[in-house]
């Protein structure tokens, strides 16, 4: 193991950072005042591109205080971060001052930019006399570089009443250049009889609920680890906000579902390493955006929820829905479609990666002639599917990664599936929850399975995506863990896929 990589993973590394942190750094004139330690929600970077990244923390001195802002003074703190080479903070590059303001839950998000591409970097803050862990990043390489590996993991789902995080203390472990979520961060619901952890206050309405279930997440030290050493990329999907929503529509008649979701988008900006671009104005919020990996992969970040038509024929898996086959239906809205296509026709990339939350490929769940179809997933938006498998095919390779469904799968995805000598266009790699739905079993799901041919893989237990990326192929681990209704389960590996280039076909390792 890299050694500066093993000293965040094993918390070495803040300890030697405590007593160095003066180094380099400006004078802070402000009195304790009795603070205690703020940084009870870690630290995250995000968003990297090949001359910088996004840098973030929140301040909170109690996690579950319940009017979301963390036990805070209500007034606004200077908060002094440090960029350096290396672990210790021996050769500090950047340094400055942020301000962490109440209106915005004492949350903090630096913008670098001039490093070096392609670099590795170390970051912490202080408040006062309180230091945080040591984050690890890195940079994007130089736009034209195809040199060298990318190890990258996708994750999804995570509640944290149906289990323990351990999945991510374990993706962690395997030290990834980048991590990807795809949605459902956390989930609104109040705690059930069922949890195996006590979920902290009401179903999230309020911008003050939205917040106390943020920071009850991020105090997971299996997250906090998470995040402590990769940048992320994130979107959300519908259980940021509430079950099943689509546009201004909630899943059931809600005259307030338009604060609500100004509220639900507000606390995930200010929980979440984004850059300012994608700060909610209202009701609204622009999440979709390109990541360039330099030469070897464009990161294609898609929003289905904020501009999707509502759900047809009464959302669920449906028979004979008409509706469905709607010319007129969108899953992304015409902006972001156009967006997506254009950058996947003028992409040079080696890998043009979609990192998006519902199903994409055709995925038939009624056994028998008849086809019965999710009408949340891309199956329920053909039109909108067609046109963006059609731009897959214009791309050297095309891949679509999936969260949503809380199992692993892994298939082909064909220009057309209305045609069964359609070419393959892309592969699509679904990863199970964190832990949404629990331990999991051993089903089989072979009926599923043998309807839909271009379908390769199933596995029903919690676990994340491990992917490497090189100039030559695509390797993807699907990560499996035995239980996480209780804590401390080790990883394995379910099965392992290869994708060549311009193979766009799974193939089995």
């Amino acid at each position: 193991m890299n050694t500066t990589r093993r000293s965040v993973l094993l918390g070495g590394a803040a300890a030697v950072g405590i007593a160095a942190v003066g180094t380099g750094a400006p004078a802070l004139a402000t009195p304790n005042r009795g603070l205690t330690d703020p940084f009870t929600l870690g630290v995250a970077s995000g968003d990297p591109s090949a001359d910088g990244v996004v840098l973030w923390t929140r301040l909170a001195q109690d996690p579950l205080a319940l009017d979301g802002l963390g036990a805070m003074p209500g007034r606004t703190f200077p908060v002094l971060w440090q960029v350096a080479t290396d672990e210790r903070f021996r050769h500090v590059v950047r340094t400055g001052v942020e301000w962490a303001r109440p209106e915005t839950a004492h949350s903090v998000h630096v913008e670098l930019a001039g490093l070096r591409p392609g670099a590795e970097y170390f970051y912490r803050f202080r408040v006062q006399d309180h230091v945080s862990e040591v984050g690890r990043t890195r940079t994007a390489p130089a736009p034209h570089s195809l040199s060298g590996a990318l190890t990258m993991c996708f994750a999804s789902c995570s509640h944290y009443g149906e289990g323990f995080f351990t999945a991510y203390r374990r993706l962690a472990e395997d030290q990834p250049d980048l991590v990807l979520h795809l949605g459902d961060y956390q989930y609104e619901y109040a705690a059930k009889a069922a949890d195996v952890r006590a979920v902290a206050g009401p179903e999230t309405r309020t911008l003050a609920d939205y917040r106390l279930r943020h920071a009850q997440y991020k105090s997971d030290p299996d997250l906090q680890l998470a995040h402590q050493v990769a940048p992320w990329l994130v979107v959300f999907d519908d259980h940021e906000v509430e079950n099943n929503w689509a546009d201004e529509v909630p899943e059931a008649p809600d005259p307030d579902f338009p604060a609500r979701r100004a509220a639900a988008f507000q606390a995930y900006y200010e929980n979440m390493p984004l850059r300012r671009t994608a700060r909610p104005r209202g009701q609204d919020m622009r999440l979709f955006r390109r990541v360039r990996w330099g030469a070897l992969a464009n990161f294609h970040m898609l929003d289905t929820r904020q501009y999707r038509s509502d759900q047809a024929c009464g959302d669920g898996t449906k028979v004979d829905c008409a509706d469905r086959l709607d010319t007129a239906r969108t899953i992304t809205g015409a902006e972001q479609e156009k967006w997506l296509l254009d950058g996947l026709r003028d992409s040079r990339a080696r890998w043009d990666v979609l990192g998006q939350q519902v199903f994409f490929a055709q995925r038939d769940l009624t056994a028998g002639e008849k086809q019965g179809f999710s009408m949340d997933a891309w199956d329920g938006y053909k039109a909108s599917r067609d046109k963006v498998a059609a731009g897959l095919g214009t791309s050297r390779n095309g891949v679509v990664l999936t969260g949503d469904v809380h199992r692993h799968w892994a298939g082909d995805v064909k220009e057309s599936f209305d045609r069964a000598d359609s070419r393959n266009v892309a592969v699509e790699l679904v990863t199970t929850s964190i832990t949404s739905t629990g331990d999991g079993g051993d089903d089989t799901n072979a009926v599923v399975l043998a309807e839909n041919p271009h379908l390769k893989f199933y596995k029903n237990r919690r676990g994340y995506v491990r992917t490497r990326f090189t100039a030559r192929e695509l390797r993807a681990d699907f990560r499996v863990l035995p239980y996480v209704r209780t804590a401390g389960g080790a990883a394995t590996t379910a099965a392992s896929f290869v994708v060549e280039d311009r193979g766009r076909t799974l193939h089995q390792a």
